[in-house]
Parts: structure tokens; C-alpha cells; sequence
């Protein structure tokens, strides 16, 4: 009899902090980040930048308890930022901060990145968001990670929020992959056939002194290295919560869908890396707008149509997971928009009301603050 995975789901969430009057990217005080740490323990801390504040959610059972633990974590970075004239906003790029005004975190390992990548490092002005999904067998892992490259490009589109770049729309509704790109070791992960495979592929690197440990592998998807999950990186960090709920319970609904498929003695076909480059490219570029190739039928197939497809492919996981409430509002993006969207629709509303172009992209990082706190379960 196969054992079914624990498939639960942790989500982490790195927040830029802006100046609550001006709306300018702002750096972080001090205190906040240890009054954070204080609070929230090991579930909050620094990122790259000293305008970035990273938080994490337990390990979670399922998709409800990642919804209740996340939305209290956003409760709380809102108001330590507020105590300090700051507000918190989840979007993969401000609208119109300049990478060379900031100032790099105090921490060893942040300044060993400084200096091995020099200039690259420097424009990581970029948030994200990272889905884990615990699947204890390390082979399994290895196996789920080749076949879920496919999906990517999905989980990319439906998350977009980085259209704008100092000050000007990039034309790309994911600049923050255009950033992150340059970094070594990024992008679809290689293929191994085994976990051991994959354990000397990395301890080369490490034992060539050309990296300390696995953690600075940032593929879109990879094998934790601190945990026994599965990690999906490659997704922007959505303006409002009830997208990034939906999303990680997509990301675990597909992850026990191919789980299922190995159960049963089949996979997901696993496509060449250039096929599926392009597709994140597509979603990169486009978002929702313009659907991705589906491979099979050799055509673009609309997203709506793409999602109603993945929707009716893991059913019966998100099912079995509780989860169908948050994966069917996969439909809500749609219907809202993105986090990309929502900046675009706001900028063009400001300046048909007048606005200069920096007042709109001031409106812009408005609405994002507006959109960053969830309602209380509890609340009406």
C-alpha cells in the first residue's frame, strides 16, 4: 500500500516597506525588525534590503490553517510598520523606487552575495513569494520537482505584480524575473533522475567553493533545503491574500495530483525546457492576458480556459485536501485582475483624472497599501 504524503503547506511572503505619508520606498528602523522578531519569532525577519521584511508561516495542515496564520502575520507587519510611520505593501516591485538608493541588510550572508555578485546583487529591489509543500521521501521530491516545471508558467501568470521598474511600466507584467534572471543558478530547475543525483550535483558546487550550501540555489522550484518540502519560488508576491491562498492551494492540489499520477504508475509528461522557457516568457510578459501554448495541442490556449483545464485535472486532489473553496477563487483573479492589473487600471484611472505621472504612480503604491490587509476571519 503507497503512503500518502503529508502534503502540508507553508508560505512565505517578503513585504517592501514604504514611508505611510510620502508612499517613497522607506528603509526599516531598526526597532522594527527586532520588535517583528520579538513578536513573531522565527516566523519574521530582514531580506536582502533594509526596505524588506520577510515572513513565513508555520507548517501548516491545510490550506485553512495557511489562510488563518498568514492573514495574522499581515496583521502584525501592518501594524509594527504603522508604530514606526511605515506601511507594508505585497507587490514584487515599487512602482518607483530606484535600486541605487538602497541600503543593503547588515547580515554575512547577504554581504558575501554582495560581494560575489557586485552589481547584479545590488538591483535585487524585487519581493517574492514562496510556496513549500511537505513531501517527506527525498526521491519523490526529486520527481515532483521535474514534472511540476511544467506548471510554472501558470502559477507565474496568475501571480504577476511587478509591471513597473523606476518609474516607468516595463511593458512586462513580471519585471522582477528580468532581475532575478541575472542571478547564477536561477530560472527552471535541472533534471536529475534520483536525489543522490541531485546531493553530488550540489556538493561539487560546495566542495568547488562555489557556493556554501543549497540555499543558494534559487531555481523556480526546488528541494528545500531545511525542510523535507518542495519549494515553488518562482511565483510574484500577490497584492491581496485571498490570491496567494489561492494560488499555494493550486501549487499543493497539483503537487498530490502528480503524486497520484506516480501512484497509479504514470507521471506528467516532462517537455523540453525550451518549450516551456517560452511559456514563461509568455506568462512573464503577459500575464493572463494572452494564454499560454498548450504543447499538447501545439496552439495558445486563453487562460480562462487554461484554468478551468488545471481546475478539472487536480479535482479530485483538492478534494481530498479541503481545499476546492480556495483553488475554485483561482477564478477570482481572473475576474479582479492581477496585481499587475490592479497598478495598471490605477495609474490609467489617475492620469485620466489629471494626475501627473509621478502623482499616478503614487496612486499606485496607494491601492497596494490599501490591498495588503485581509479581513479577520472573524469580522463580519
Amino acid at each position: 500500500m503507497v503512503t500518502e504524503p503529508s502534503f502540508t503547506l507553508g508560505i512565505e511572503e517578503e513585504y517592501l516597506l514604504v514611508d505611510a505619508e510620502t508612499l517613497a520606498l522607506a528603509e526599516a528602523p531598526p526597532d522594527l525588525m527586532k520588535e517583528a522578531e520579538d513578536e513573531l519569532g522565527e516566523q519574521a525577519g530582514p531580506e536582502f534590503l533594509r526596505c524588506q521584511l520577510e515572513v513565513g508561516t508555520k507548517k501548516c495542515a491545510d490550506i485553512s490553517e495557511a489562510r488563518e496564520d498568514l492573514t495574522r502575520l499581515r496583521h502584525a507587519v501592518h501594524r509594527l510598520a504603522g508604530q514606526h510611520g511605515l506601511s507594508p505593501i505585497a507587490a514584487s516591485s515599487h512602482p518607483s523606487a530606484n535600486w541605487r538608493d538602497q541600503t543593503i541588510t547588515k547580515k554575512a550572508r547577504y554581504a558575501d552575495h554582495a560581494r560575489r555578485m557586485q552589481s547584479v546583487a545590488e538591483r535585487m529591489l524585487i519581493s517574492g513569494m514562496h510556496v513549500h509543500v511537505g513531501l517527506d521521501d527525498d526521491d519523490l521530491r526529486i520527481d515532483l520537482m521535474n514534472q511540476a516545471s511544467y506548471f510554472l508558467p501558470h502559477l507565474l501568470a496568475l501571480s504577476t505584480s511587478s509591471p513597473y521598474w523606476q518609474g516607468r511600466d516595463s511593458g512586462l507584467n513580471s519585471y522582477r524575473l528580468a532581475v532575478f534572471d541575472n542571478m547564477p543558478r536561477t530560472g527552471l530547475p535541472a533534471r536529475f533522475g534520483s536525489w543522490s543525483e541531485y546531493r553530488r550535483a550540489i556538493g561539487l558546487l560546495v566542495n568547488a567553493g562555489e557556493m556554501q550550501d543549497a540555499t543558494h540555489i534559487w531555481w523556480d522550484i526546488r528541494p528545500a533545503e531545511l525542510f523535507p518540502t518542495l519549494e515553488v519560488r518562482i511565483c510574484d508576491i500577490c497584492p491581496r491574500l485571498d490570491h496567494a491562498i489561492s494560488i499555494a492551494a493550486l501549487v499543493q492540489g497539483l503537487m498530490r495530483m502528480l503524486w497520484r499520477l506516480r501512484a497509479s504508475n504514470m507521471r506528467w509528461r516532462t517537455y523540453d525546457p525550451f518549450l516551456i522557457m517560452e511559456n514563461r516568457w509568455r506568462a512573464q510578459r503577459y500575464g493572463t492576458s494572452e494564454g499560454l501554448i498548450d504543447f499538447g495541442r501545439g496552439a495558445i490556449v486563453s487562460f480562462p480556459q487554461l484554468v478551468e483545464e488545471l481546475l478539472e485535472l487536480i479535482a479530485p486532489d483538492i478534494e481530498s485536501l479541503g481545499s476546492q473553496e480556495e483553488a475554485w477563487r483561482t477564478r477570482d483573479i481572473l475576474a479582479d485582475g492581477t496585481g499587475a492589473d490592479l497598478q495598471r487600471r490605477t495609474y490609467e484611472a489617475a492620469v485620466e483624472d489629471g494626475a501627473s505621472h509621478d502623482e499616478a504612480l503614487t496612486r499606485v503604491t496607494r491601492a497596494l497599501v490599501d490591498v495588503f490587509l485581509p479581513a479577520r476571519p472573524d469580522a463580519g
